[in-house]
């Protein structure tokens, strides 16, 4: 397997950092902790129900809603190479290979198997008087691909074909997860209007600057395609109007990522030979690295503080959905495509990585913490189900700490 760069590891340790110090405060001085992160920061200039937006903005806005969207559009570039590119994950090389059915099946079974689960424990245990049946259903979609691939290089060991496996579930779970709960649940009601933003924007910079990226183009329009500003000037146009609209500012950086120029092919899902390519995608990539780590951490600290008083029935709920419904329902639709015959195991795994796998797919925590406040009551009923994402994440870590155990054991004669 091609070396997948450090960078994801250090997006885990911020992530973790944030959550750590988040959970501390919030513990220690709750108080204080709720009045940082929703301290005004800046009122918008809108007038009242011309936009889909709040009339303030806050730390925890500013982040969910603002820097995050840099976090999804690395994700969505990943994911995008994939399907596009040459020896992308998801391309197909031969009229009989299907390499997309296998995590397809997988992400599709282990949405049903957690909603199921989800819906289902929500109708049945006793549940707050302002939830209605199934509250909260898009939060169970999401997962976490940094921790997942942090717990699964120490399960698997660096270099394991699995942790492709893992990369590509797990972004799939984070981008639909972010769009269904946008759609599903668009906050102050949804403002379609403002889509005209990115659709306008799109087509405009391919017009200038990407469809002469092209060998064929004079050489002063390829030096134009190059350049980065117009398609930062388009981004921020997107994101602008997915805010606007309603949408999930999260997903607003999205819709550039077809349009940049790219590479003829990828070296794999965070490629660390990717550092090296010059083309318009992953230039901005590599400015976006950093970034991206201190969004994870502000991200932790805004939206991972975890009350340890808040165990309600909606705790165990998300967490069922979580442990039982998804890495169930991923292992059941990889099962059925590999049974069709149109889908064959990745070369150098076997089924018992594929049980590995399905437990680190279901840690969930960064995409569906995003989602509660969108699909869920506020207050307690978010908090209890934000401890049931941090339930979540124990046995995938578990199964890491104990595979790094055993490896020790099997490499030292003396512990033998």
């Amino acid at each position: 397997m091609y070396r997948v760069s450090p960078f994801v590891r250090h997006f885990a340790r911020a992530l973790l950092a944030g959550i750590g110090l988040a959970t501390l405060w919030v513990n220690l001085a709750p108080a204080s902790y709720y009045d940082a992160i929703e301290f005004r920061l800046a009122d918008l200039p809108f007038p009242e129900g011309w936009t889909a937006l709040p009339d303030s903005v806050t730390p925890l806005s500013a982040v969910s809603g603002g820097l995050m969207a840099l976090v999804m559009a690395f994700l969505a570039k990943e994911f995008w190479e994939a399907l596009v590119l040459e020896r992308g994950a998801l391309r197909r090389s031969g009229p009989r290979e299907w390499p997309a059915l296998l995590p397809l099946a997988g992400v599709l079974g282990g949405i049903l198997g957690a909603l199921v689960v989800w819906v289902g424990l929500s109708m049945i245990l006793p549940r707050p008087i302002e939830a209605w049946p199934g509250a909260g259903w898009p939060v169970a979609i999401g997962a976490d691909v940094v921790l997942a691939y942090a717990a699964g290089r120490f399960t698997f060991g660096p270099g394991h074909p699995a942790l492709h496996l893992l990369l590509l579930v797990t972004i799939a779970f984070d981008i639909l997860g972010l769009i269904v709960a946008g759609v599903a649940y668009p906050s102050e009601g949804l403002k379609p209007g403002w889509l005209l933003l990115p659709a306008l924007a799109m087509p405009g910079v391919w017009l200038w600057a990407a469809r002469h990226a092209r060998p064929s183009a004079p050489e002063r329009l390829r030096r134009r395609a190059t350049r980065l500003w117009p398609y930062v000037l388009a981004g921020l146009a997107s994101w602008a109007g997915v805010a606007l609209s309603g949408l999930p500012g999260a997903l607003g950086l999205i819709p550039l990522i077809p349009i940049l120029p790219h590479a003829d092919r990828t070296f794999g899902l965070f490629a660390e030979a990717e550092a090296h390519l010059h083309d318009p995608l992953n230039r901005l990539a590599q400015v976006l690295v950093r970034p991206v780590a201190v969004t994870l951490f502000l991200f932790g600290l805004t939206r991972g503080g975890l009350d340890f008083g808040a165990l309600t029935t909606v705790t165990l709920t998300a967490g069922a959905a979580f442990l039982l419904g998804k890495p169930l329902g991923l292992l059941a639709g990889m099962a059925l495509a590999v049974a069709s015959g149109r889908a064959a195991l990745p070369q150098g795994v076997g089924r018992v990585d594929l049980v590995r796998l399905a437990v680190l797919s279901a840690m969930g925590f960064t995409i569906p913490a995003l989602s509660i406040d969108a699909s869920l009551p506020g207050g307690a009923m978010a908090e209890a189900a934000r401890l049931g994402l941090a339930i979540s994440l124990i046995p995938g870590a578990g199964l890491a700490l104990w595979s790094r155990v055993m490896r020790r054991r099997r490499a030292d004669p003396v512990a033998r």
